[in-house]
């Protein structure tokens, strides 16, 4: 992590990625890019449906590849960059047809590492293969939950799943929320963890650094009017004076409780519900 010289308050614990070493320093791949608005946490209408978003610096979108769709054919990692709308890191791929698409990269590849994805792939860190063919123990990320979807679990910097069994044509992946969950033996994996791993290690410093990230300041729910919040109200500074956390809507919220949907869709693929609160063991 790199530091600096306490000349102020927030700047004394403040720290940063030392990009200058992590980074090959190339510039984004144009015909890659795309202009993305940012919406202030506001649907069609105006409405705000996601709190705490706002303002911060303009950001262009890079069009990451998920689906890894050129099966059999050898890809070569030209540079390292960084992707302000994720904290992975990604790399531009150089396909041996000569296509390049973003990936986002694993720990160990570096500029001119090679991957390639099929189903008869060797078990190498960065190539892509079903979960039927991935054995029992091995740490993958980028994984599909329907064959030929493209990835949605586990992308986020430094973050991993591992295959922990095989049956009735299922893989048992445990997710980073400890949950472990079936996965079709179809849908595709990437082998080894995801790189930039010490993402969570980033000492935001001060509030004008959230804001330049385009997040905006949160207000507890005890500071409110009772109006305002199940939690506001009382003279000085009160306890919540309810058994449970809540949202502002009422919600359960926090403190382990359990807020996942009842009758979701995906019950019947969840083995063992991930652990929350104080007893989560990773």
């Amino acid at each position: 992590m790199k530091t600096y010289k306490p000349t102020s308050k927030s700047r004394r614990h403040m720290t940063t990625l030392p990009y200058r070493e992590l980074l090959s320093g190339d510039s984004p791949h144009k015909p890659l890019l795309k202009k993305k608005s940012s919406q202030g946490g506001r649907n069609a209408f105006g409405r705000i449906t996601t709190r705490h978003q706002g303002g911060g610096h303009k950001k262009r979108f890079r069009d990451v590849d998920f689906k890894y769709n050129k099966k059999n054919v050898p890809a070569k990692i030209e540079t390292v960059e960084y992707d302000p709308f994720r904290s992975a890191f990604i790399g531009l791929a150089l396909y041996r047809d000569g296509e390049r698409r973003y990936v986002i990269l694993p720990k160990e590849v570096k500029v001119g590492s090679t991957f390639l994805v099929g189903e008869d792939v060797p078990l190498t860190v960065g190539n892509r293969m079903p979960l039927g063919k991935i054995p029992v123990g091995t740490f993958v990320y980028n994984i599909e939950l329907s064959p030929g979807a493209g990835a949605n679990l586990v992308r986020s910097a430094g973050n991993f799943a591992e295959v922990v069994a095989h049956d009735a044509g299922y893989a048992q992946i445990k997710l980073p929320s400890t949950e472990i969950r079936k996965v079709s033996d179809l849908c595709y994996a990437s082998i080894g963890t995801v790189g930039n791993e010490e993402n969570n290690l980033v000492v935001i410093g001060k509030a004008g650094r959230s804001r330049w990230m385009g997040i905006r300041p949160t207000v507890r729910g005890t500071a409110m009017n009772p109006v305002d919040h199940p939690h506001g109200g009382g003279e000085g500074k009160q306890g919540r004076g309810l058994r449970r956390a809540k949202t502002a809507w009422g919600k359960p919220s926090g403190k382990g409780q359990k807020t996942r949907t009842p009758k979701k869709y995906s019950n019947v693929f969840i083995v063992t519900r991930r652990k929350v609160g104080k007893n989560r063991k990773a």
